[in-house]
């Protein structure tokens, strides 16, 4: 009997080393494979982690002033925050209390002298992973690239939402406000991190008044490519006076002609 020539490749298949989509999974018979079945179902446990995990603020501190004082910076002053929501349920079922500061927080929270450039937020969203793995190797790459400006208080926030960020930039007195919050988990994704810039920051600021960069890890958009895109927005909302829907993302093309602070 002759030999059977080999299948040549799938074209599915070879495409999954490109992305964690679950592509070319193939089945049994008309259903499902077992191993697929069982990915699937460890996913959406991770994705349900990543909502409740809680963000270790203590560690996060030790962390980043260690690894300002391996690099020979002085660390900014860290402040800790809460939002109005008091634990996690009461978080996930009113959003509305995430994005207000409670009162013992608004009392810690005093502008800084002189005025600062920037304010950065630490904040757990709705992956304390995400902010717990990715937000201070970003955050170390951002600093790296702003020379010149007066960078305020690094503050962690927990339990909160995007927008708690813009009473924390109003009662420091900042300039711009960035937010390095835990994103939405995803079945390929519980810690992705998103990066949201707010310029002149107040409470009442609407998502459209915001620039994001999102999905910040190593198997999605690099650290150092998420500083670069930030750092140019924050140059670009100094030099239009806003940020948001009017501020686009052309690094490629003007990065060299923005102002710094």
């Amino acid at each position: 009997m002759p030999d059977i020539p080999a299948r040549p490749d799938d074209p599915w298949t070879r495409l999954r080393q490109f992305t964690r989509a679950r592509v070319a999974i193939g089945r049994t018979g008309h259903a499902q494979k077992t191993e697929t079945i069982l990915a699937f179902g460890l996913a959406h446990a991770q994705a349900r982690d990543a909502v409740h995990l809680p963000l270790d603020a203590a560690a996060l501190e030790a962390a980043l002033d260690a690894a300002l004082r391996q690099a020979g910076q002085a660390g900014p002053e860290v402040v800790h925050v809460h939002s109005a929501a008091q634990n996690r349920d009461q978080y996930l079922r009113r959003p509305d209390l995430g994005r207000q500061l409670d009162a013992d927080s608004r009392a810690r929270i005093v502008a800084s002298a002189p005025p600062c450039d920037v304010v950065f937020v630490i904040a757990d969203g709705l992956s304390a992973l995400a902010a717990q793995r990715h937000a201070l190797p970003l955050l170390q790459a951002v600093l790296a690239r702003l020379q010149g400006w007066q960078v305020g208080p690094i503050v962690i926030a927990r339990q909160s939402r995007v927008a708690l960020g813009d009473e924390i930039g109003e009662r420091l007195g900042a300039r711009q406000v960035v937010m390095l919050i835990g994103e939405r988990p995803g079945l390929s994704s519980p810690d992705s991190l998103g990066v949201y810039l707010t310029f002149d920051p107040r409470v009442g600021r609407t998502d459209a008044q915001r620039n994001c960069i999102s999905n910040v890890r190593p198997e999605g958009l690099s650290y150092a490519e998420a500083a670069d895109r930030l750092v140019f927005l924050m140059r670009g909302a100094v030099a239009l006076g806003r940020s948001g829907v009017d501020l686009k993302d052309d690094s490629a093309a003007v990065a060299a002609t923005l102002p710094g602070p």
